[in-house]
Order: C-alpha cells, then sequence, then structure tokens
C-alpha cells in the first residue's frame, strides 16, 4: 500500500487525540491513568497548536498515525494501536526528516520499542533526563540525529 503524508485539520484534533490515547495505552505500560487523563486535555488544547502536524490516512480518510514537529524537534508520533508494523511510523518518521527537517527526538526511556525504532532509524542518545517535560517521574532520552 502507497502512503500519503497529508495535513491535519483542527476538526481532526479529536481523532488525532483518540490515536493518541490509544497508541499511549499500547505503548506506554509504565504511564498511570491519571497522567494519561491529564496530558489528554492538554495535547488536545495546547500541544496540537504548538506543532506542525502531518498525518497518514487509510482508505476510507481516516487517520492512521500522526506527528508534531517543532523547532527541528519530533515532538510526537503516535500510530494507532491497529496499524503499528506496517511502516507508517517510518514513513512518517523519513518524512520528518527529510522535509521539515527534523534532528532531535525526545523519548521516555521506559518506552524501550519507541527508543529501539529510533535508533534503528539513526537516533542515539545525547542525554537523559530524571524527569519528563512536565516534571514527571518519567525518565527521558535526549536524542539526535547521527550525521
Amino acid at each position: 500500500m502507497k502512503y500519503k503524508i497529508d495535513n491535519i485539520k483542527k476538526t481532526e484534533y479529536k481523532e488525532v487525540v483518540d490515536i493518541w490515547e490509544a497508541s499511549v495505552r499500547a505503548t506506554h505500560h509504565f504511564l498511570k491513568e491519571e497522567d494519561i487523563q491529564y496530558f489528554k486535555p492538554l495535547i488536545l488544547n495546547i500541544y496540537l497548536d504548538a506543532v506542525e502536524l502531518k498525518c497518514v490516512k487509510n482508505e476510507e480518510g481516516r487517520i492512521t498515525g500522526f506527528l508534531g514537529v517543532a523547532d527541528q524537534n519530533l515532538e510526537m508520533l503516535f500510530i494507532h494501536p491497529d496499524y503499528r508494523g506496517k511502516q507508517i511510523g517510518k514513513i512518517l518518521l523519513n518524512y520528518s526528516i527529510e522535509k521539515m527537517n527534523v534532528k532531535k527526538v525526545d523519548v521516555n526511556e521506559q518506552n524501550e520499542q519507541a527508543v529501539g525504532f529510533y535508533k534503528k532509524c539513526g537516533f542515539e542518545t545525547k542525554s537523559r533526563s530524571e524527569l519528563d517535560s512536565s516534571g514527571k517521574p518519567y525518565p527521558t532520552l535526549h536524542m539526535v540525529l547521527k550525521n
């Protein structure tokens, strides 16, 4: 299947947050329920407007995965669990590197699948923080794209 990168409209934000939540529940087993509930309104009302958003849609026009970029930093990359393993993450990441000049990504250290994915795609860990960007106790790896 050929995937097309598309823009995300504000009217699609609810769908994007639903994908974020489904993806987080499938991959971020270390998060507590209250953390998911804490981040959900922030993503919908603040974070999505703070990044340049791109997505991949299926044949029915439904979003299957999305990314958000700000200042050469990949701020978010989430794939609906039903579409994991279908190269959508790699397609979106490559697009962000080639067209959006992404050079950095911050990854929860406990999300080992994501850490492995970024390493496989050419990123290396430059530093580590004990807390995430919200001050929560989830260690974060600061990764950069190798030249």
